[in-house]
């Protein structure tokens, strides 16, 4: 797999951006978002009636001046959270040029990026067959950044991937970020049960399926025999004319429906990406007009 380009101008433009969460953060202090509790952040928000023991650095004396009763400045508080990025390193993200695997890294390192420019940690596993594996780790701030997600480079793609064994014996967190899964989801493997354990956890959740141009349009007609890139012993003979092409791209679409609605009936996020699609559309057309970032 060819070393990531790390676009540094495209970067300063991805610090434009801002992710959107929607579950309770319950993240550690000192990051850039805003949790839904009270804290200590520069943001005022409200008032509320002071109490014996509360700090008194908190009273508003204009508004006692005013009204002659104690009152307390509420501010937002803000967290630092933790992005946790699951990249599927089957063989099946390899197929044909390698653009899945490629893209699929490209799209780990950006959101790496966003959330380091957030403030937040974020954390880099592979999934291959039932085992997930950190290959970064609790990354924060930009130099940091640089350092560690060359890492990426050393990702091969083999074997199978079998989502929900590896992620749901891990440590996924509570209400403490966004959980990303990167797969072309062509698998009869489960995959629900993890997505049901990070709902479960209040993370948010995005589920990225990049898929090939051949995979989504193939171009192959005659006599053939395919191999499960997956598993080479199992093989398909078949003539393929214009009727079997049609049922795979009906079974195609299947599998896209099948995912995006299971995500969506839990409140997750699903993103359909072509291998050859620019990382400036990703961020800036689709994520944007899907209110996960902003």
């Amino acid at each position: 797999m060819p070393n990531l380009v790390i676009d540094e101008a495209f970067l300063q433009r991805v610090e434009l951006l801002q992710t959107v969460l929607k579950n309770n953060i319950a993240g550690l202090f000192g990051g850039n978002h805003k949790s839904r509790t009270f804290g200590s952040s520069c943001e005022f928000v409200d008032y509320r009636n002071y109490e014996a023991g509360d700090d008194i650095t908190k009273i508003d004396w204009n508004a006692y001046a005013r009204f002659e009763k104690l009152y307390l400045k509420l501010y937002l508080d803000e967290r630092q959270l933790h992005t946790k990025i699951y990249i599927d390193t089957s063989q099946s993200m390899a197929f044909g040029d390698g653009k899945k695997a490629e893209t699929a890294l490209k799209i780990a390192a950006t959101l790496a990026y966003l959330s380091v420019s957030e403030l937040d940690r974020v954390s880099i596993f592979s999934v291959k067959n039932s085992e997930v594996t950190e290959i970064i780790s609790g990354m924060g701030g930009k130099e940091m950044y640089l350092a560690e997600i060359g890492k990426l480079n050393n990702v091969e793609f083999s074997g199978d991937c079998f989502i929900s064994d590896g992620i749901m014996p891990t440590h996924i967190g509570y209400g403490d970020g966004l959980s990303v899964i990167i797969s072309d989801f062509l698998t009869d493997n489960d995959y629900e049960g993890a997505i049901d354990a990070l709902t479960e956890k209040r993370r948010d959740i995005l589920a990225v399926q990049v898929l090939s141009d051949e995979e989504l349009n193939p171009k192959v007609r005659g006599k053939n025999v395919f191999y499960d890139s997956e598993n080479a012993a199992k093989s398909y003979r078949k003539n393929i004319n214009k009727d079997i092409i049609r049922a795979y791209r009906e079974a195609v679409m299947y599998v896209q429906n099948r995912i995006r609605d299971y995500c969506n009936a839990r409140g997750a996020e699903y993103l359909l990406v072509r291998a050859d699609t620019p990382m400036d559309e990703v961020f800036f057309d689709k994520l944007t007009m899907m209110g996960v970032v902003k």
